[in-house]
């Protein structure tokens, strides 16, 4: 029979890396998969000020790649694979994924989120032609010109800011006349001079033939359209959790996260779930790292029941 390993982690993020740093430092037989590289959405961002013990902040690619290197140096093994099927046996799982089969006495769903979609006409047709959900990765294609945010939450007007270290123009579009965000960042964008607003706006199009030349707006109050020339489309509008694989086997919430109780333990025994992916009621790196050490821990005492 193949080796049954004590944890698998799914999902390689905050949460992921935290929970195989706790997991490995315990001595614990520990895998971690991720579908395509350490990081998750946090690798992507390009500025994080909040997280303890970087007074001037840091790059969230550095921010991951340091749990990453840490994780690492206590045993952490790191595969690449998406998993596609989860078999539960008589004390162990089955954990079937593009590239490998893993056994384990439990399991740490910690897949995170992925950017919610506009669902308008152009955006399909256009992704990765000028719309985009990265700024760190795309921003720097748009040197001089225009471009458009659209969200008011933390991350649109975080990422705005950004995007005025390239851009000559950044319209922030959002559908109501009050932002989600965090004070710090509206003030910011409001005192940037690159940045105009755009509000009780939707997107009704995203327009161009082979790139992005300009959205479709519509005023929600007055119905009125307009058109504005922009050269790309970042999108910023909420968060997706990836548990698609995890329907019907795990209980999850109306909006699809998963289900959790106070030691992060699912509706099946021997699986937790830790960071974004889970029922919480904030999502930042320092609650997912959390999460993952909880996780780890609860995973731990789990196994010395069973065993």
């Amino acid at each position: 029979m193949d080796k049954i390993h004590d944890i698998v982690i799914i999902g390689a993020g905050a949460a992921g890396l935290t929970a195989g740093i706790y997991a490995c430092r315990a001595n614990m037989d520990t895998i971690l998969l991720e579908k395509f590289v350490p990081g998750g959405q946090a690798a992507l961002t390009a500025f994080v000020e909040n997280y303890p013990g970087f007074p001037d902040g840091i790059s969230g690619f550095e921010l991951m790649d340091s749990m990453r290197k840490q994780a690492t140096a206590f045993g952490l093994e790191i595969k690449t694979g998406e998993v596609k099927k989860i078999d539960k046996q008589d004390n162990f799982f089955c954990i079937g994924t593009t590239t490998c089969k893993l056994n384990t006495r439990t399991i740490i769903v910690s897949t995170g989120v992925h950017p919610r979609a506009l669902n308008v006409p152009g955006e399909k047709e256009l992704f990765g032609k000028g719309v985009s959900t990265c700024a760190t990765c795309d921003g720097s294609f748009y040197r001089d010109m225009d471009v458009a945010v659209i969200g008011g939450g933390d991350s649109a007007l975080d990422e705005g800011i950004f995007l005025t270290r390239f851009a000559s123009k950044v319209h922030i579009i959002h559908r109501r006349d009050k932002f989600r965000a965090l004070h710090t960042y509206v003030k910011k964008a409001q005192e940037n001079p690159k940045i105009e607003f755009h509000l009780n706006s939707i997107v009704a199009s995203i327009n161009g033939k082979n790139t992005v030349e300009s959205i479709t707006l519509k005023n929600v109050t007055t119905g009125e359209e307009s058109n504005l020339p922009v050269a790309g489309v970042f999108m910023y509008i909420g968060l997706v959790p990836n548990t698609k694989i995890f329907k019907g086997f795990l209980e999850l919430s109306d909006g699809g996260f998963i289900k959790v109780n106070e030691n992060l333990q699912t509706s099946v025994p021997g699986v937790f779930a830790a960071g974004d992916v889970r029922e919480t009621p904030l999502r930042q790196n320092i609650t997912a790292a959390s999460d993952g050490a909880v996780a780890a821990y609860s995973a731990g005492r789990f196994l010395e029941k069973i065993e």
